[in-house]
């Protein structure tokens, strides 16, 4: 309901496992928290230097270095804070 309430539709999203192939399909690969980077890094094919990022490194004034998973936290709105301050941050360096 966070993202419905904020005019964000989530009808037609669905989630996937990433996969090695990832790595040549993106130019920049993004994560949520550590644990996502390590769980991509593994998948990492040898030689490849697609970069592998944080969220929150777009966003350093939000003062954290990941977005908690609200399914634990219960925090829909406050994920979704995060998320919005961050994106912002990354539109602002693809545009750079």
């Amino acid at each position: 309901m966070a993202a419905l309430s904020r005019g964000i539709k989530l009808d037609d999203l669905r989630a996937r496992q990433f996969v090695p192939a990832d790595f040549d399909r993106f130019d920049l690969i993004i994560g949520m928290d550590a644990d996502n980077l390590a769980d991509i890094e593994a998948l990492r094919p040898a030689g490849n230097e697609t970069p592998v990022r944080l969220l929150t490194d777009f966003a350093p004034h939000i003062g954290t270095d990941h977005v908690p998973d609200p399914y634990y936290t219960r925090d829909f709105d406050g994920a979704l804070d995060l998320i919005e301050a961050a994106v912002e941050g990354l539109d602002t360096h693809l545009r750079g």
